[in-house]
């Protein structure tokens, strides 16, 4: 079974145990509803498209994210991570096929976030949006989901101790909510 095929799978299995929440355990008060779009490139060896934030951009300047954002009145998840992608790295929603949405992450920044997997062809042409995206990437699906290349790390945040996940990959610094999305679509596969 390909790596694809294990994931689309295990997208329609019930939530596993172990699976990171949100940034702080227990905050159950999410102001907004948001998608992002986690595109797979359909190779031998499937990849992931992410974005570079620009770094004047007010929240998450220069972090490493999916392709996402905020629903728009009436849209759903599925919607509003299209119109997003569209919008941040001109990827046509019809060339998106969706496999389904991954589990729900609660941002310290009040965003109950749903991840949508949707697979791509590889060589699309992508462009990132010059006012909020500065670089995209795809990284390898089989590094990211790989349990050993996940830290577990720590920073004082308003005065209290913070754990996140951080995915280190040719010299990009992936953590926070992303990292911790990743995490957990590799424990939803069974791999952590």
């Amino acid at each position: 079974m390909t790596l694809l095929e294990q994931l689309s799978e295990a997208l329609g299995r019930p939530e596993p145990a172990g699976l990171q929440s949100g940034d702080l355990e227990g905050q159950d008060d999410p102001r907004h509803d948001a998608a992002v779009l986690v595109a797979v490139t359909e190779r031998s060896e499937p990849g992931v498209i992410l974005t570079v934030r620009r770094e004047h951009l007010r929240a998450h300047a220069g972090q490493i994210a999916f392709p996402g954002g905020r629903l728009d009145p009436g849209e759903d998840h599925v919607a509003a991570a299209l119109r997003e992608a569209r919008e941040e790295i001109a990827l046509d929603p019809s060339a998106v096929r969706v496999m389904g949405t991954a589990d729900t992450y609660q941002t310290i920044t009040g965003y109950r976030v749903v991840p949508v997997v949707g697979v791509i062809a590889p060589g699309l042409e992508l462009a990132p949006h010059e006012d909020e995206v500065a670089d995209l990437f795809e990284a390898p699906l089989s590094f990211l989901l790989d349990p050993a290349n996940h830290r577990r790390m720590s920073a004082e945040y308003q005065g209290a101790t913070r754990h996140y996940w951080q995915i280190d990959w040719h010299g990009r610094r992936i953590w926070g909510a992303t990292a911790a999305m990743i995490v957990n679509l590799a424990r939803r596969l069974g791999s952590a």
